[in-house]
C-alpha cells in the first residue's frame, strides 16, 4: 500500500530490502467540525522507523575511485580476500537515480539510452566481457595441477602458433623467445598459453574457471547480476548444433572466444588466488537492523579450499609479481607505497577481429574508433606478503590493459591501502547515511 510520504526502493539494495527499510506508518484519528477543522485528537498510533542497513562499502574509497575514473566507461571492484567484503563497487559513467522519481524527461531519457558509454548498465555485475589475459593464471594453475607442464619448461614464441591450416598470433609481433611459466605470465605470452590450453583441453579449463568464480552468480541482492559464460563443447552443440574445434580452446586459453566474465567475478578469482585458494564469496550488505550479519559470511571453520598445490600457486603468484617488475607488462604502474607492493595481471580483450591489413600496418589502438578498441583489464592484490585486498579494473575500449587499466589499478590500490578499510574500527564501519549505510527512518527510502 502506498501512503503519503512513503518512498519505495526501486533499484539495487533499496529495492531488495524495501520492506525492511520502509518501517511502519503512524496514524492519527481526529474529530472535525462541519468545516473540516480539527476539534480534538481521538487516538494516535506512532510510526516506526525502518531498520538500518549497513553496507560494506567504504564511501571515501568510492568517491576517490569515481574521481579517478572521470568520464571513462569503466567498472571497479575492490574486495577483502579473506572476508569477501566489497569495499568499492564503482560503475561509470553514473547517473542520478532520483531523476526518475517524478518522471524523467524524454530528452534526458534518450540521452541516457543512446550514450555509447552505457550509463544505465552496471558494469561491475551486469556487464559481460572477454577477460583477456587476466584469465591466464587459471589456465596456468590448472596445467600445473594436471601435469601438462612444469614451471621450468620453456615454450618458444616466435609470434605465431599454427594449428592445422590456421595461425594464431601473439600480441607481440616478433615473439617473446623462450618462455617459462613465470615469464609467460609476466610478459603475457599468447603462444605459450595457446599450447598449454590446447593440451589441457576445454573441459578442464571450464572446470577450473568455474571453481574460481567465473560462470557464477553471487546474489549481492542488487539485481541484474550476469552469469557470464564459460563455454564447453556441450554448450556449443546446444547453441549451434556444431561440434567444438581445437582453435576455440586456444582462444579460451587466452581469455578470448566465447568466454565472458564480469568485473565482480574476476575480483573473486583474484581473491581466491591471493588467499591461497579459499573459496571466498563477496558480500555487499554488512548488517541489517541491530547488528545482524547479512549475506554470505565465512563459515565457522573457514572457507572451503580448492584442491591444488601451494607450490604451484607460488609459481602463479611469482608470475603476477613479475608483471610489475622490469620487463613485465605493467612495470610502469608498479606500486611502492612505504615498501608495500602489489601483484597483478594485465588483460586486453579484443572486441573485433584484427584484420591482416591492421596487423601489417601495425595499426595502433588510438587510431581506431572508440568502440573498435580493445577492452582493458587489470587485476591485482596487495600486500604481497600477506594479501588482504583484491581489485579488478575494467576500462571499456581502453585499448590496452597496461596503458589504460594498470595505472588506474595502481591508484585504486594505493587509496585502498591508505584507508585500510579492513582494519578500521567497527564503529567507523557503521557509518552515517552519507557514508555507507542506508537508513530510511519513518518509512522513507
Amino acid at each position: 500500500m502506498s501512503l503519503p510520504g512513503f518512498k519505495l526502493g526501486k533499484r539495487g539494495i533499496e529495492r531488495s530490502y524495501d520492506r525492511t527499510l520502509r518501517g511502519r506508518a503512524g496514524s492519527s484519528r481526529v474529530e472535525v467540525n462541519a468545516y473540516g477543522r480539527t476539534i480534538r485528537e481521538l487516538a494516535r498510533t506512532e510510526g516506526q522507523s525502518g531498520d538500518r542497513i549497513a553496507l560494506t562499502l567504504d564511501m571515501g574509497l568510492q568517491r576517490a575511485i569515481y574521481q579517478r575514473l572521470g568520464e571513462e566507461a569503466a567498472g571497479v571492484v575492490v574486495m577483502d580476500v579473506e572476508m569477501g567484503d566489497i569495499y568499492a563497487y564503482v560503475s561509470t559513467p553514473a547517473y542520478d537515480p532520483n531523476s526518475f522519481n517524478l518522471g524523467i524527461s524524454r530528452e534526458n531519457w534518450q540521452a541516457l539510452l543512446h550514450d555509447p558509454r552505457k550509463p544505465l548498465v552496471d558494469k561491475c555485475t551486469s556487464g559481460q566481457y572477454p577477460p583477456g589475459s587476466v584469465f591466464k593464471m587459471v589456465v596456468a594453475l590448472a596445467a600445473l595441477h594436471h601435469g601438462i607442464i612444469t614451471p621450468e619448461k620453456t615454450i618458444y614464441c616466435n609470434g605465431r602458433h599454427r594449428l592445422g591450416d590456421n595461425v594464431w598470433h601473439c600480441w607481440r609481433r616478433g615473439g617473446h623467445g623462450a618462455m617459462n611459466m613465470e615469464d609467460a605470465l609476466a610478459r603475457s605470452c599468447d603462444v605459450y598459453f595457446y599450447q598449454v590450453a590446447y593440451e589441457l583441453g576445454i573441459e578442464r579449463i571450464a572446470q577450473w574457471a568455474k571453481s574460481f568464480g567465473l560462470g557464477q552468480v553471487f546474489d549481492l541482492e542488487i539485481g541484474g547480476e550476469s552469469k557470464g559464460l564459460v563455454p564447453t563443447p556441450g554448450w556449443k552443440m546446444a547453441m549451434t548444433g556444431k561440434p567444438w574445434v581445437g582453435g576455440e580452446t586456444l582462444n579460451v586459453g587466452i581469455g578470448q572466444g566465447a568466454l565472458l566474465a564480469t568485473p565482480l567475478q574476476l575480483a573473486v578469482m583474484t581473491s581466491r588466488l591471493a588467499n591461497g585458494g579459499h573459496m571466498v564469496r563477496p558480500r555487499l550488505v554488512r548488517t541489517v537492523g541491530e547488528g545482524v550479519r547479512a549475506q554470505a559470511t565465512a563459515p565457522e571453520n573457514g572457507w572451503p579450499r580448492l584442491d591444488f598445490s601451494a607450490d604451484h600457486l607460488a609459481v602463479i603468484k611469482r608470475g603476477m609479481e613479475k608483471v610489475l617488475e622490469y620487463r613485465g607488462t605493467a612495470y610502469l604502474s608498479r606500486l611502492d607505497l612505504d615498501g608495500v607492493k602489489m601483484a597483478g595481471k594485465t588483460g586486453t580483450a579484443q572486441v573485433r577481429r584484427i584484420t591482416q591489413e591492421q596487423r601489417d600496418n601495425e595499426t595502433k589502438q588510438d587510431e581506431l574508433p572508440w568502440q573498435a578498441r580493445h577492452h582493458a583489464w587489470f587485476v591485482a592484490y596487495a600486500p604481497l606478503e600477506k594479501p588482504r585486498y583484491a581489485a579488478c579494473v575494467l576500462i571499456e575500449h581502453g585499448g590496452g590493459g597496461s596503458s589504460a587499466a594498470a595505472p588506474v589499478a595502481r591508484d585504486v590500490m594505493a587509496q585502498t591501502l591508505k584507508r585500510d578499510p579492513a582494519n578500521r574500527p567497527a564503529l567507523d564501519q557503521l557509518m552515517a547515511a552519507s557514508d555507507g549505510s542506508i537508513h530510511n527512518g519513518g518509512g522513507g527510502s
